[in-house]
């Protein structure tokens, strides 16, 4: 079953209308989203706009989340094999992102990869605990920036290692 296929039975699940869904996600489309909002996290923190740059930096790690939740939809038989995983996938509506990263395959792998880099792990202890609801609060530039090293250091930031399941 490839992708399209299974987006259909979830639309169907949910009840979301098939089109409605496509029109605002694809992974393609969650991918090139990440790289844009990246882009505006940087001109943001240039611009000495604290909070909004932190809670873009999270919004970047819940689309890339959601990229790969949607290549792990297509890729694993986990919808099948699982039967409450449908029920659990209504989870990806909401932007937590420990649950994302559970329904998007990844919790063995991504625990395995930060067991072996402190660095990772560090970073994804400061990710983690990103919050849609920080688009309502005031942020510091220390908050801003450290969201921001943590998301997108290079080689050991929370981006990139998503990034390369993609």
């Amino acid at each position: 079953m490839d992708g399209t296929a299974i987006l259909s039975v979830i639309d169907r699940k949910l009840a979301i209308h098939p089109e409605a869904m496509r029109r605002y996600v694809d992974k393609k489309k969650l991918q090139n989203l990440c790289m844009e909002r990246l882009e505006d996290v940087e001109a943001l923190l240039e611009a000495r706009r604290w909070s909004g740059a932190y809670y873009l930096c999270g919004y970047v790690i819940e689309c890339a989340l959601k990229a790969c939740l949607l290549r792990h939809l297509g890729e694993s038989g986990s919808i099948f094999d699982d039967p409450t995983y449908l029920k659990k996938l209504t989870e990806c509506w909401r932007h937590d992102l420990t649950k994302l990263e559970k329904l998007a395959g990844l919790e063995a792998e991504f625990g395995s990869a930060r067991s072996l880099n402190e660095s990772l792990s560090n970073y994804w202890l400061v990710t983690k605990d990103w919050k849609a609801t920080s688009r309502y609060q005031e942020m510091t530039e220390i908050q801003a920036r450290a969201l921001h090293e943590a998301v997108s250091h290079h080689p050991d930031g929370v981006f990139l290692w998503i990034q390369s399941g993609w």
